[in-house]
């Protein structure tokens, strides 16, 4: 912050120097240099960072990743570095696209901004009134759901409930939601936070029904277009025609594995916008804005009729705290977290921090705004390390804080090894659930008695069949969930996955028997942060 009032207070001399030079015009040259000086000032501030993203992707050990500032309205940098997948040479640019993930949450709540602003409907409008089919389990949230509950995670819902359903399957969004009704709350309806992707896919149906348009067709229509991101999609299917995308990779402690683009559709409305650093730089413009569009008067701005994606008053709606999100220790600099519609609201150091985070398979991404100070950084990156995180907080504290680059250095080493100690953590839980305790043998029994069809009323059916040394595991609904099952102890098997899963490794297959000794259900444990298998109840369908 010392920085922005430093140049602030420099700029203010300068004004006044200026009105002093026109009674004294022979000294009117100084005053060129001294505005030089200062963006000489801001140059060297960015090329200080510039070469601090530099140096920190490469202590991630990140294959490639791309950045863009911005600065009262202004770009400082946009700018690719590193490579599109590792093991190559191709580098990433400014237009090199990377999924944003989550960050497209703030795009669909604009979406509601403007139907909000047009008056097709109402933050606080009833969710039944455009998706009377929409049930959950508490029968409380489902009569009295509203539109502004869907986009600040308070359903009662828990963190990443439900994610399975749209995770790789063939399931429509309101096929999603409809077997949403077998999922249990976590909390009370309105006083439990538990962020919701399901709600936001039901979010996109809302704008479904009342603009007539799908989700994809809105966002593309009313906002990408006024916002010229020229390069940003809606799917993985129109990758190859844009072209100059970066490759997912999982991260492992000491490597990254190239991983194949992952279809979102499903859960669009929640997680499914492909961007750039260039493009990014656009949609931070507006935000920054309050929804003014920084082309006005172009010709696209013109087809809209108006200069404004959407008004100040619904930027004011989108960026109020909602919904608290609690903490299980207090954190260093931060007072208070929350949600608001469709963003993360924090305050950093006396600095309020608008942004959001995405994670998609293989790729992690991280947008911070400072609107006091007029500052807007966006990081996207094609591995799934807290590098994002990492470089936009540090970018907004030298910019916002002037907080010298030796710290933040500093700052992404601690944060390093952080990541590290929580990388070999999770392959301690994977270990733990694929190792017997001592003690416990084999018991064997016949493979045809685990075989069959086992039925889960929120997820579907899978099916276990026999192999020459083993059995196959297979998740119907998801045709990539195919797992070897190799017998552990007793009924219980080690399950490996014949494709490499971005969000988890091995688990475990556990065959539950009746009283009368038939094999009768079955439980999954794999261990991972996002993908909860512990609540598909799997029961025998037939023998």
């Amino acid at each position: 912050m010392r920085f922005a009032k430093t140049v602030t207070f420099v700029l203010m001399l300068l004004s006044l120097r200026a009105d002093w030079v026109v009674a004294q015009p022979a000294l009117a040259p100084q005053s060129t240099p001294a505005k030089v000086d200062v963006d000489k000032t801001l140059a060297g501030r960015v090329t200080e960072l510039r070469n601090y993203i530099a140096a920190t992707r490469e202590d991630w050990n990140v294959p490639g990743l791309s950045v863009a500032i911005i600065q009262n309205g202004q770009v400082l940098l946009a700018e690719g570095f590193g490579v599109k997948e590792a093991g190559t040479t191709d580098p990433v640019d400014a237009d090199t696209l990377f999924a944003i993930a989550s960050n497209s949450k703030a795009f669909t709540s604009a979406a509601l901004a403007i139907l909000v602003d047009e008056g097709k409907l109402k933050w606080d409008d009833h969710v039944r009134d455009y998706l009377p089919w929409l049930q959950l389990k508490d029968p409380l949230a489902t009569a009295d759901l509203r539109i502004r509950d869907l986009l600040c995670h308070r359903s009662g819902l828990g963190t990443f409930s439900g994610d399975l359903l749209w995770w790789q399957t063939d399931y429509s969004p309101e096929e999603v939601l409809r077997r949403a009704r077998h999922l249990d709350a976590a909390g009370p309806f309105r006083a439990h936070y538990g962020y919701s992707n399901l709600m936001f896919l039901a979010a996109g149906e809302v704008i479904s029904a009342a603009s007539g348009q799908s989700w994809q067709q809105f966002v593309e229509s009313r906002i990408l277009g006024p916002c010229q991101m020229k390069r940003t999609i809606t799917s993985t299917r129109h990758l190859v025609e844009q072209q100059n995308f970066a490759t997912p990779h999982k991260t492992h402690a000491d490597s990254s594995e190239p991983l194949p683009w992952v279809n979102w559709d499903t859960m669009a409305a929640a997680g499914g916008i492909i961007s750039s650093a260039n493009d990014m730089a656009k949609w931070l413009q507006v935000q920054l804005a309050a929804g003014r569009l920084p082309q006005a008067g172009s010709a696209a701005t013109e087809v809209e009729g108006k200069a404004r994606l959407f008004t100040e008053a619904q930027s004011a709606q989108m960026w109020h705290p909602q919904t608290l999100i609690p903490s299980s220790k207090i954190e260093t600099g931060r007072q208070y977290r929350a949600y608001g519609l469709g963003w993360s609201i924090r305050d950093h150091h006396g600095i309020r921090l608008v942004g959001h985070g995405g994670g998609y398979d293989g790729m992690y991404s991280q947008v911070w705004l400072a609107p006091d100070s007029g500052v807007g950084v966006v990081v996207l990156t094609n591995s799934m390390t807290g590098i994002t995180s990492t470089l936009a907080t540090g970018i907004i504290d030298s910019l916002c804080r002037d907080v010298p680059v030796s710290r933040l250095k500093e700052e992404s080493r601690k944060n390093l090894q952080n990541f590290v100690k929580g990388r070999q953590r999770f392959e301690d839980k994977i270990l733990a659930a694929v190792t017997p305790s001592k003690g416990l043998g084999q018991q064997p029994r016949p493979l045809k008695d685990y075989t069959g069809q086992y039925t889960c009323p929120l997820y579907g059916n899978a099916v276990v069949e026999q192999a020459e040394d083993g059995l196959i595991l297979k998740l119907l609904p998801a045709k990539k969930l195919v797992a070897d099952l190799k017998p552990l102890h007793g009924n219980t098997f080690k399950l490996r996955w014949r494709e490499t899963m971005a969000w988890f490794g091995e688990g475990a297959c556990h065959f539950i028997d009746n009283a009368s000794g038939d094999i009768e259900r079955i439980e999954l444990n794999v261990p991972n942060d996002d993908m909860w298998f512990y609540e598909l109840d799997f029961r025998r369908s037939n023998r």
